[in-house]
């Protein structure tokens, strides 16, 4: 990642961007991310990428478009629509849709060349908190 666009970036700062993918712009509400498969990826004798990196690396653009320190996916509905094999790079654009408090609707959409192979909508929320240290899961895990 360049380093305008690590200083820019105020979420999921530790995530392992091998398997979620680089960020190449970062802009208000927007992120273009660059996702390359991997052996570690590989789900069969094919060579098809399991359809958990696809999604992992969704969400990370959509918590990215957000960019918020305590960004949370609350819900998501997303298609597969081509599979995704060894050697394919998948360039996923996310773009925040709406937004409502601290509620945001993130639209992600997933490329290979010039053939969708993903789409999806991800529901964000903005905790005040890490979700981690809420008191009212505290008290519910107690």
């Amino acid at each position: 990642m360049n380093k305008s666009i690590e200083t820019k970036l105020k979420t999921h700062k530790k995530i392992n961007r091998n398997l979620c993918g680089e960020i190449q712009r970062l802009e208000d509400g927007f992120v273009e991310l660059k996702f390359v498969t991997a052996p570690e990826m590989v789900a069969d004798s094919k060579n098809l990428i399991h359809g958990g990196f696809i999604f992992g690396a969704a969400d990370y653009a959509a918590m990215a478009a957000i960019n918020e320190e305590n960004v949370v996916l609350a819900a998501s509905s997303c298609r597969f629509i081509a599979p995704v094999k060894l050697g394919d790079i998948v360039d996923f654009t996310a773009e925040i849709k709406s937004t409502e408090g601290r509620k945001s609707s993130v639209y992600v959409i997933g490329n290979v060349l010039n053939t969708k192979v993903f789409e999806g909508e991800f529901k964000t929320f903005v905790t005040e908190k890490h979700v981690l240290e809420l008191s009212s899961l505290k008290t519910k895990n107690a």
